[in-house]
């Protein structure tokens, strides 16, 4: 055979040797693009894997941490029915909304239902409660209570009724009760003129026992219309023979017709007539109008409620101290939803209580004690 010549597939030695290096050459780079397809293909299951899992735990977190509750305020009240509690509640509703928190509502049966307040009481403390707003029914019973949920860590703050001792309570948001009793009084004294010392006054009071607001109101009333006392926590104190009687009317419409019933009996030629509350003033009218007294008596009230404004403005009453329980409440929520977020709480001024203020309303202003009229009044009461 001539060098340099190949028959059938037989290659010189040097073409066999090149042939295999070719070859190991080309698998060693299928083996590396293989290797690198691994690797990424690793690696993007690797980032898969963790995504799913980072999911994962965030659903799991979501799970295990629900979203923090609405904190709870309280708002207990002497009733559910006085026009006067109704509208503060409405108060409180509409300050929680805005507050963001969740306000829960509790109320006596009757008013002086103090065991009704006591289980509110008992029945947010339990609940975890911040805090809540209280018109107690008896001011002194329910101490124990509130120092009890006071112990606990709430907030408890007065409306309207302060507590006896006023200090029991946190804060109070009140009327300045004495005030209002005094500007009907004076208003009255002022009305009548001379015949002012020769009055027949029946005093239409709360309860037996009375509560802060009602001694309050009672002896402002007194002192406007320049009578004097000897106790200003107990009604009837006064020995002035113009006082012919007190009553009770637990603040309602029929109470008020009752008690007004019985000091007519006592005393038929009564010429003015003190009442705790608009409803009472209500009843009282209706028992003079069955004895045809109406118009001949006046009677003078304290509230500013839409129905007690209107009687104002028919001539029923002659003269009411409107009183704010709208702001009362919604001041109240404000400051327990700012105990709850930093611990602070309403700094009292030296009178004790922050005053929510009192206007007289009346169609026949005098000089000296300062009114406005019902056409105003109307925009502004409440129920």
């Amino acid at each position: 055979m001539r060098k340099g010549t190949r028959q059938g597939n037989d290659f010189p030695a040097m073409d066999a040797l090149a042939v295999r290096a070719w070859n190991v050459g080309s698998h060693k780079k299928r083996l590396q693009r293989e290797n690198t397809l691994f690797k990424n293909t690793r690696s993007n299951q690797s980032r898969i894997l963790a995504a799913s899992l980072a999911g994962i735990m965030a659903v799991a977190l979501g799970a295990a941490v629900p979203a923090k509750a609405a904190e709870i305020v309280g708002l207990i009240t002497k009733t559910n029915t006085n026009p006067f509690f109704v509208k503060m509640k409405q108060g409180a509703a509409a300050a929680a909304k805005k507050d963001g928190v969740e306000l829960r509502s509790f109320a006596g049966k009757y008013d002086g239902d103090n065991e009704a307040q006591v289980a509110a009481i008992e029945s947010l403390i339990s609940a975890g409660a911040k805090g809540f707003m209280l018109v107690p029914s008896d001011s002194r019973a329910i101490v124990p209570s509130v120092k009890k949920a006071r112990d606990a860590g709430l907030m408890v703050i007065t409306l309207d009724t302060p507590l006896d001792p006023i200090t029991a309570a946190d804060a109070t948001f009140a009327t300045d009760n004495f005030k209002a009793g005094q500007l009907i009084g004076e208003w009255a004294n002022k009305t009548m003129g001379a015949k002012a010392a020769d009055a027949k006054i029946a005093m239409l009071d709360l309860t037996v026992s009375p509560v802060t607001v009602d001694y309050l109101r009672d002896h402002g009333f007194l002192k406007g219309f320049g009578i004097s006392y000897t106790d200003i926590t107990k009604n009837g104190s006064e020995s002035d023979k113009r006082v012919i009687g007190h009553d009770v009317t637990t603040g309602a419409e029929e109470g008020g017709r009752k008690a007004m019933e019985n000091l007519l009996q006592k005393s038929p030629d009564v010429n003015l007539v003190y009442t705790i509350n608009e409803p009472a003033a209500a009843g009282a009218y209706e028992a003079l109008k069955a004895v045809g007294a109406q118009g001949k008596v006046m009677i003078v009230s304290i509230d500013g409620g839409c129905p007690g404004v209107k009687n104002v403005k028919a001539g029923i009453i002659g003269a009411t101290s409107m009183q704010f329980p709208l702001l009362m409440a919604a001041r109240g929520v404000d400051a327990i939803t700012q105990f709850a977020k930093t611990g602070k709480k309403p700094v009292m001024p030296a009178a004790g209580f922050i005053d929510t203020g009192a206007t007289l309303v009346t169609d026949h202003p005098v000089a000296g004690v300062p009114s406005i009229g019902t056409a105003e009044a109307l925009k502004k009461c409440w129920g």
